[in-house]
């Protein structure tokens, strides 16, 4: 059953009171690491490929993001071209230093408005989606969905943005700070 929105821009404030823009509180990176890994090899496993994972984010709330290849996916098409899928895309997983918090994106996160207009525009599949929320269901990860980030950030934490540029929940759980 999908958390509703309420349920998760509540989540969202919950953790931005547990103080630290990079991390909460009693953030422990080793744990967050070893979680992390895990997941990369379950969707390495789930997928039958070798994932792209980015472990090596600083000065960031991103603990990390980890790309599967649109070449393990169900989407894939013929190439029009040497080297490039049809309507295809790589999904990108990225997950937050925060309450084990994810995301799930077609192609790059800001790529499609949400994963509804990714499916309508076949750039992933309902199996492949399902697939990678199990995984992340199963690992004990909150799926944030990323049009939910992409709203104002109304929290408590100050984020060091100009007051002329208004930043949003994406950078304050999955971004470079």
């Amino acid at each position: 059953m999908e958390d509703d929105e309420q349920e998760l821009r509540d989540l969202l404030h919950q953790y931005d009171e547990a103080g630290g823009l990079e991390h909460p509180p009693f953030y422990n990176h080793r744990k967050t690491r070893a979680a992390f890994n895990a997941l990369v090899d379950r969707l390495d496993a789930d997928f039958a490929t070798s994932c792209r994972a980015d472990r090596d984010v600083q000065d960031a709330s991103l603990h990390g993001r980890i790309e599967i290849p649109v070449e393990a996916l169900h989407a894939r098409t013929p190439p029009h071209h040497p080297g490039q899928a049809g309507g295809a895309a790589q999904i990108v997983v990225s997950v937050s230093n925060f309450g084990s918090m994810a995301v799930i994106s077609a192609e790059n996160p800001g790529a499609y408005l949400d994963l509804t207009e990714a499916l309508a525009d076949d750039a992933i599949t309902g199996p492949d989606l399902k697939t990678v929320r199990r995984a992340l269901d199963e690992l004990g990860y909150r799926v944030i969905p990323e049009e939910l980030l992409t709203r104002p950030y109304d929290g408590i934490s100050e984020l060091g943005y100009p007051p002329d540029r208004q930043p949003d929940w994406w950078i304050r759980f999955f971004d470079y700070l």
